[in-house]
């Protein structure tokens, strides 16, 4: 079941309940979001591209296959051009002594045939080396993406929940899904694309020195131009797209606010101001997407034109060798097919190791996330409650913060009896539900004990210890399955009847028949399809069925009118007869038979007793109940 953790004054929260240090505005928090976002260049870039690599230790053998593919490819590649030069200077001298012999002139097999087919050949070669290195590198780049993703997955359910509190959500769904999309993309196309380009740039220039050292000198100017500009193109592009980035976390807080807060806006009739609001952000982002867009664009054809006029050149000094006789027609031919190979991946190779860089920063940040530091290892001979269990809790003295060096919780300690139903009043902020973390484990104490049945619930088990509890919370999640399944959350082999059963307690059975499709009927999109009190009552047929020994309620009833609400308290108390019972309160009427009530302040038990023995001290629980019932 959903935990939600109330905020004590020590710790500020987001709308959704999040705890951050951040200022509690969408805009600032999408705008912080977005200056880590744009961090497109890792930390440390040998120690990521070091731990990747050992991360696909086990698929090394792929990247040599791909290395061995690729420099075949590489090698016919630069081969191609060459061996044209060769066919086209063999079909022209046939050409001219047909024509000066007075003959036709035709291709044979001897003359030409075995020639063009030996072409055919290697370019059939060479797409078998391309599709090789494609499909392996392809299945490279999937398996250690999945890899990760199921590192990151284990990793997940290890964090602590203070982690989840410090990040927003959004975030961490972008660590698992977008870094990682991101990172396999560009192993799968970017890096092919940058070794192949730097091998044909290299063999391609090394072939035009060969062909003519003179237009291979003119080239290489006009090639370290285009070098200088693209740098400076680059620079200007990556400042553009983090100023792009940030509007599309300002434009996404808008939008994000908008709709979960869309009730809140009406209310207070500030859809203009709310519109307003995300169109100003739009046309920002407009201006900032046409700014970047207009930079990336530009580049590409101010390189080609830089690489067209040096062709004009070295076509017009190529004539001139030719004249000569120090240039064939094939040869020259050749030359300009060399440019092609050396002119585009020296535009475009600036903006792949931009890619490559991006793409080690994502895996980077994922590899923060495997760094993070993990919930405290179970012991390694955990305790036992014997069974059945009687369900007292004792808690000694503990002391507890979410900043170690600032203690919410200093000297906490109370007993709570074995079939007993001990309520916690006090405050928003007063620590009630961090009482209930620290019980479930949540959260781990920095002093004192929490016993359960006289064992320290520290030697146990978290999940032998969690499977005592049942909790109804007053956010009452429900995830996306049929009510049956919903009901069965923590006992997914309960029988059909036992679910109904369970139902009936709660009195949810009546509704649930009167669906269409009754207990099959699928809840979706956080169950707005029925009614807040309606999902309230499910999970409370939720912890029937569990037939737990400790209950906790945190304003259980909070959502359902008055008449069902007596209802529910009716198979509540039915329930809750000979369990261990925590009950967070805020309409004190409902826990004036409660057993023990903990009055708390700032994080600390201010008074307890019994509702008789706190009104009578006349203390700040008689002050809160008079000031309910004035």
């Amino acid at each position: 079941m959903k935990q939600t953790t109330e905020q004590d004054e020590t710790r500020p929260a987001n709308p959704d309940g999040s705890a951050t240090d951040t200022p509690n505005d969408p805009v600032v928090q999408s705008d912080l979001a977005a200056d880590e976002e744009e961090l497109e260049v890792p930390r440390d870039l040998k120690a990521t591209i070091r731990r990747l690599w050992d991360s696909a230790r086990e698929q090394h053998w792929r990247l040599y296959v791909v290395a061995a593919a690729l420099v075949f490819y590489v090698i016919l590649t630069l081969a191609g051009p060459i061996y044209t030069a060769y066919l086209i200077d063999l079909l022209w001298d046939k050409i001219q002594a047909a024509w000066n012999g007075g003959e036709q002139f035709a291709i044979t097999w001897t003359d030409g045939g075995i020639q063009i087919m030996g072409l055919l050949l290697l370019y059939t070669v060479q797409w078998a080396f391309y599709s090789t290195q494609t499909f392996v590198m392809a299945s490279f780049a999937e398996r250690l993406n999945l890899k990760l993703r199921n590192q990151v997955g284990v990793k997940l359910t290890k964090l602590p929940l203070k982690y989840y509190d410090a990040h927003q959500p959004g975030r961490i769904i972008s660590r698992v899904t977008n870094d990682l999309d991101k990172t396999s993309e560009v192993l799968q196309t970017g890096l092919l694309r940058l070794l192949t380009a730097v091998g044909n740039v290299i063999g391609a220039f090394v072939m035009m020195f060969v062909i003519n050292p003179w237009l291979t000198l003119i080239f290489l100017v006009f090639a370290a131009s285009t070098t200088f500009v693209t740098k400076f193109v680059a620079h200007k592009t990556l400042v553009l797209a983090a100023e792009r980035q940030r509007s599309v976390g300002i434009l996404t807080g808008h939008v994000e606010e908008a709709y979960s807060g869309r009730t809140i806006i009406r209310a207070f009739n500030q859809e203009d101001a709310s519109s307003r609001r995300i169109h100003e952000a739009a046309q920002d982002l407009a201006d900032a997407s046409r700014r970047a867009d207009f930079m990336t664009n530009a580049i590409n054809p101010a390189i080609r034109l830089i690489v067209r006029i040096s062709q004009v050149i070295i076509a017009v000094l190529g004539g001139f060798f030719m004249l000569t006789g120090s240039l064939t027609i094939g040869t020259f031919q050749a030359f300009f097919q060399y440019i092609n190979q050396a002119s585009e991946p020296l535009t475009e190779m600036s903006f792949m190791i931009n890619s490559l860089q991006s793409a080690l920063a994502s895996v980077e940040r994922v590899f923060d996330i495997l760094d993070e530091e993990e919930i405290e290892p179970e012991p390694a001979e955990p305790e036992h409650v014997d069974e059945p269990i009687h369900g007292r809790v004792d808690f000694e003295h503990v002391r507890f913060g979410y900043d170690p060096d600032r203690l919410l919780m200093k000297d906490v300690s109370f007993t709570a009896e074995s079939g007993h139903r001990t309520a916690i009043v006090g405050a928003t902020g007063a620590g009630k539900t961090t009482l209930i973390n620290l019980l479930m484990r949540f959260y781990e104490i920095d002093g004192g004990h929490i016993r359960l049945d006289g064992v320290d619930t520290h030697r146990m088990d978290r999940a032998d210890l969690r499977r005592h509890f049942g909790m109804v919370l007053q956010d009452a999640w429900l995830f996306d399955g049929t009510i049956a399944e919903n009901i069965a959350y923590g006992r997914p082999d309960a029988t059909r009847e036992e679910i109904v059963a369970a139902a009936k307690m709660a009195r949810v059975d009546y509704f649930v028949r009167t669906l269409p499709d009754g207990y099959d009927t699928r809840l979706s999109n956080d169950a707005e399809n029925i009614s807040q009190g309606q999902r309230q009552l499910l999970t409370i047929a939720r912890v029937i069925l569990c037939d737990p020994k400790i209950l906790i309620l945190d304003e259980a009833t909070s959502s359902v009118d008055t008449h069902t609400e007596k209802e529910i308290g009716k198979a509540m108390d039915t329930l809750m007869h000979g369990r261990t019972s925590f009950v967070i309160a805020h309409r004190l009427s409902t826990i004036v038979d409660a057993d023990l009530i903990l009055v708390m302040d700032h994080g600390t038990i201010i008074e307890q007793g019994t509702h008789s023995e706190l009104l009578a001290a006349d203390g700040a629980y008689a002050k809160l109940y008079n000031s309910q019932f004035a």
